[in-house]
């Protein structure tokens, strides 16, 4: 039986999705963040050593990050389902935009989550202006060009084909879903982006994505 150790408010959603679309039977495991702290349980260092969510567990398998997830319940599971063939120019599209999600995506995404705790968190009142002046320069200078630059990038590709690895929906959709969920929220993807809106939309759209949220609870990206 596959167990799924989901944390909320993370990409292990991703995974229930993932399962979801494939049709597949499998457990949940749920884990709270910290409230203060927002960082997972201890309790998940007993699954994996890193203590980090997306993890499965299969029988005496243990799986951790996102993409080799994907990659081992696709291939293990699939049958040939989410994944283009072999071979084709959709294969090398697909293979990139797998990678591309935690690789180039998220980064910048996981910087401004960061430097906008930094501005907005309680602190001594000298240490303020410095903290919130240091925060806003890092941001302004290289956090959202390099979100702004992405956006620009990923609309261009969606001009292409209907989906990132082209006309048939795949697992590197699932894959590259928390990115844009998460620049929709704080990156600013907005209505300048139809294409990456209406990726979101069509996502959003499917039953196997209701399905998950279900399952797993409502999480958000802020």
């Amino acid at each position: 039986m596959i167990v799924v150790h989901h944390l909320n408010n993370s990409r292990s959603q991703r995974i229930l999705w993932l399962l979801e679309e494939l049709g597949l039977d499998y457990d949940i495991k749920k884990y709270q963040r910290d409230p203060k702290t927002m960082l997972a349980p201890p309790e998940l260092k007993a699954v994996h050593p890193l203590g980090k969510s997306p993890v499965i567990t299969d029988d005496a398998l243990v799986v951790a990050e996102s993409g080799a997830i994907v990659e081992y319940l696709t291939g293990r599971y699939g049958n040939g389902r989410l994944v283009p063939a072999p071979g084709t120019p959709e294969r090398l599209r697909y293979t990139y935009f797998l990678h591309f999600a935690e690789g180039s995506a998220m980064p910048p995404l996981l910087m401004k989550l960061v430097f906008d705790k930094v501005e907005n968190s309680p602190m001594p009142f000298f240490a303020k202006p410095i903290a919130r002046s240091i925060a806003r320069k890092v941001k302004d200078s290289f956090v959202m060009p390099n979100i702004r630059s992405q956006l620009d990038f990923l609309e261009s590709e969606l001009g292409k084909s209907t989906w990132f690895a082209g006309e048939e929906f795949s697992a590197a959709d699932i894959q590259m879903s928390f990115a844009l969920e998460a620049a929709a929220s704080r990156g600013g993807l907005g209505s300048q982006y139809p294409k990456l809106s209406a990726f979101l939309a069509r996502i959003h759209a499917r039953p196997a994505y209701a399905r998950a949220l279900e399952r797993g609870g409502k999480y958000d990206y802020a």
